[in-house]
């Protein structure tokens, strides 16, 4: 038996937030100095490394639990299953649901349990529960997920990787262009085809402080007392630590089903960086000693920025159903998907369409 994606979807936020629209921020440093370059530099800079032109927000009334049920209620509909005979409800978020006007994480109940609520699923058998994992979180909970559906604990799981990362962010940190929100959902079913899921790795890196790579810690202004706390990361050492970890790993994870590398179709990696990205498969396939195709790296980063653990699946999602920027799919392509984040993890699967 295999495990197979019968169903995907994906929500994209309305709000679009262009680069220009942080020109008149007052960027400042980690130790609160402001920076002597003015913002326009700062965000042409911003955008030759990243890759970003926009980034997509929720409207203020909406939350992550908002999102998240709508982006399954499009992997249901697309599966065609009944939601009351889902196994499993698996959310990837980070930080839960937050209101337009609060900074105040709320994880009680889970995520999951809150759109199990939105289905109106009855069934007490459908589990739902929450993974923390950073940005690899929709891409470890497919694995959990895998691992249910192979042990016989399951048939059906509903995945969703949601987040709202326009609620974590300092104004006064240039990092805070980066981040983005969304949502992507997929339904993982026990099936007799041919295909699947074929291979999965992950790796959790902390003996060299890996663990504060990325972290929820105070604004870089000063002068903000009331105790908030907002995403932050250290981005030279994130981005020397996937160039120098992610490849491999890939490598180890495509590898164990002796798959041909040239039989690798395409590639969805975490929209954390397109500089970054496109470094790690030139690297994964320098492993091969082989250049990186043409057309293997699908990339929306430019205009929906990074979503966290809503990035992989919305873009699986738009690639498969809409041929998104030239890049599709058919039956029996090999595909990888790969992430990198927070803790810090990395993960990957080897999948065959």
């Amino acid at each position: 038996m295999s495990q197979i994606i019968t169903g995907s979807g994906c929500f994209v936020p309305s709000v679009v937030q262009k680069n220009k629209a942080f020109l008149d921020h007052s960027f400042l440093d980690n130790h609160g100095t402001k920076f002597d370059l003015d913002n326009q530099t700062i965000i042409d800079k911003f955008n030759s490394i990243t890759g970003i032109e926009e980034r997509k927000y929720i409207r203020t009334e909406l939350k992550t639990s908002d999102i998240a049920h709508i982006s399954a209620k499009k992997a249901i509909e697309d599966a065609n299953v009944d939601p009351e005979t889902l196994d499993y409800i698996i959310v990837a978020h980070n930080f839960g649901d937050i209101t337009g006007d609060s900074k105040q994480i709320d994880t009680l109940p889970s995520l999951a349990s809150r759109v199990k609520a939105k289905l109106k699923i009855q069934n007490p058998k459908c589990v739902a529960y929450d993974i923390l994992f950073g940005c690899p979180g929709w891409v470890e909970a497919m694995i959990q997920a895998h691992a249910f559906i192979k042990a016989g604990m399951a048939k059906k799981c509903l995945v969703i990787g949601a987040d709202a990362l326009s609620r974590v962010i300092d104004i006064f940190d240039r990092d805070s262009m980066i981040y983005a929100d969304g949502a992507g959902a997929t339904v993982l079913e026990e099936s007799e085809e041919i295909g699947g899921i074929l291979s999965h790795s992950t790796l959790t890196f902390t003996a060299d402080n890996e663990a504060d790579f990325i972290f929820y810690g105070k604004s870089y202004n000063s002068e903000i007392m009331n105790g908030d706390k907002f995403i932050k990361m250290q981005g030279r050492k994130v981005y020397e630590f996937a160039l120098n970890n992610v490849p491999t790993a890939m490598k180890q994870c495509f590898d164990q089903p002796k798959v041909a590398i040239d039989d690798l179709k395409k590639i969805f990696i975490h929209q954390a960086n397109k500089k970054m990205d496109e470094a790690i498969i030139k690297r994964f396939y320098r492993l091969y000693k082989k250049p990186m195709p043409k057309d293997i790296l699908p990339m929306n980063i430019e205009e929906f920025g990074n979503s966290s653990v809503a990035t992989v699946p919305t873009l699986f999602d738009l690639v498969l159903k809409q041929n998104y920027k030239g890049h599709s799919l058919k039956k029996g392509d090999i595909i990888l998907f790969a992430s990198v984040g927070a803790g810090m993890n990395i993960n990957a699967i080897t999948y065959q369409i």
